[in-house]
């Protein structure tokens, strides 16, 4: 997470849930989870310390190129809202980690 972005990042999360997917979020103990598009089911929590966030994905292996497309680039867009990084600044970050 970018500083500053950790802050209400339960309600940033449930508002960027709704905004790029459009659908409801259901909340289930401290999982907030949706179905959308190529995802049977988007399941998201917030890691221990408050500034992380843990996303487990199962896809529908039938879907089509164009649905995964678009589930895929509204996915993106959730976590450009989220952690206030882009898709490149975090695949940077993981790979330093992954280094480390």
């Amino acid at each position: 997470m970018k500083r500053g972005f950790a802050k209400d990042l339960n309600t940033t999360m449930v508002e960027g849930l709704k905004q790029c997917f459009g659908t409801d979020v259901q909340q289930k103990g401290d999982h907030y989870q949706i179905r959308y598009g190529a995802l049977t089911l988007l399941d998201i929590t917030i890691g221990r310390g408050g500034k992380t966030v843990i996303v487990t994905t199962e896809s529908d292996k039938d879907a089509t190129d164009e649905v995964i497309l678009d589930t895929n680039r509204r996915f993106r867009r959730f976590l450009d809202m989220v952690t206030g990084y882009t898709t490149k600044e975090r695949l940077k970050k993981a790979k330093s980690i992954e280094g480390a």
